[in-house]
């Protein structure tokens, strides 16, 4: 995929709703929208933007959060 694109050039019609589909069928196997990215070698921007555009619902963000259980647990202490 990434080898058809050249960095910084734009992509439209038939070229872009390809593209648009590959990043939607890697990003629902569970691929990060800055792998994606990577991998592309287009921003997170241009990547999140195809994946709005092909009407993917977009996970939300990862990592540890900050819940009142865990504020709580601390307090009781």
């Amino acid at each position: 995929m990434a080898e058809t694109l050249k960095k910084g050039s734009r992509v439209t019609g038939v070229a872009r709703e390809k593209l648009a589909a590959e990043l939607k069928k890697k990003y629902d196997s569970g691929a990060s929208i800055r792998a994606l990215a990577e991998e592309t070698g287009r921003s997170y921007g241009f990547v999140h933007r195809m994946l709005s555009e092909s009407g993917v619902t977009l996970r939300g963000r990862g990592g540890a959060t900050r819940g009142k259980a865990k504020t709580a647990a601390v307090a009781g202490s």
